[in-house]
């Protein structure tokens, strides 16, 4: 093979790197592309372009108190059977599933199940579960807790959280008094 095929077979490649650039450039003159002004679809609870990417503000919640009164608890039965029995357990000295047994759990400390392997983020919240919390924990658990590894994105209807926590309240031997 004498250097002048293999000038050749250089020379073929340059010219067809050469054609593709040419190439490439005439079509992006062609068909120049440019960002829409508004975004085509928006997603619920996404920031805008247009926020800086940082946390999430928590919404405030409004007091649960006056729901609670009027709250049904058979309602809130169906409600956590259909959402949070496939983790937890409500029978009075359940095992833990993938979570804890939630029997008495209104009025007691959190994390008071024995033998349950809270996470960090969990273990960082001491005191009781008031009302109020189990309202800010049933809207969004990962707000209430950062860390915590329950995956359950929170119940967004006020008033189906009153309901379940108005079934909560009746899992006990005493329950605890309505605010």
């Amino acid at each position: 093979m004498d250097s002048m095929e293999v000038n050749k077979g250089i020379a073929a490649v340059l010219i067809a790197g050469i054609a593709f650039f040419l190439t490439g450039l005439i079509g992006m003159q062609l068909v120049p592309s440019h960002a829409p002004h508004t975004p085509a679809m928006t997603i619920p609870g996404a920031p805008d372009s247009h926020e800086a990417a940082g946390p999430a503000k928590q919404e405030a919640l409004a007091p649960i108190a006056p729901l609670l009164a009027k709250a049904d608890p058979a309602a809130g039965e169906a409600t956590a059977k259909k959402l949070c029995m496939s983790c937890h357990t409500f029978a009075e000295g359940g095992k833990a599933g993938v979570g804890p047994n939630i029997y008495g759990s209104v009025g007691a400390n959190r994390g008071n199940m024995a033998g349950y392997n809270y996470s960090n983020g969990f273990k960082a919240k001491l005191g009781t579960w008031t009302y109020e919390d189990l309202n800010a924990w049933l809207a969004k658990p990962g707000a209430f807790a950062p860390g915590t590894r329950m995956a359950f994105a929170g119940i967004n209807k006020a008033e189906t959280r009153a309901d379940v926590i108005a079934y909560l309240r009746t899992l006990a031997k005493n329950p605890v008094p309505l605010p």
